[in-house]
């Protein structure tokens, strides 16, 4: 498989986010359930996005990765991901 293909940066740069939460949810929330976890987000007001945006951190990782390795087109794939995750982040913020 090529590794320098966007569709997989796009894979890793949506699933990364989602593996940082439940590394949060491991550091903070261990003493309740996961779906508790998420319900408490909702109810207290901007720190769904914090969290969210904690997340996004995860992708970092595989972003200096690709840039070490000058996998430009997986960059860009995380990128493009990371973009939609900060459009939502942004949306929960300031919209809903």
């Amino acid at each position: 498989m090529k590794r320098d293909v966007p569709v997989l940066g796009f894979t890793i740069g949506l699933i990364l986010p989602v593996l940082g939460m439940c590394v949060m949810y491991m550091l903070w929330g261990h003493h309740q359930g996961f779906f508790d976890f998420v319900k408490g987000l909702t109810r207290q007001r901007g720190m769904a996005s914090k969290v969210m945006t904690l997340s996004l951190l995860a992708n970092l990782i595989p972003f200096v990765y690709c840039n070490l390795k000058r996998y430009d087109y997986t960059m860009r794939g995380i990128v493009i991901a990371t973009m939609m995750y900060a459009l939502f982040i942004f949306l929960i913020m300031f919209v809903w």
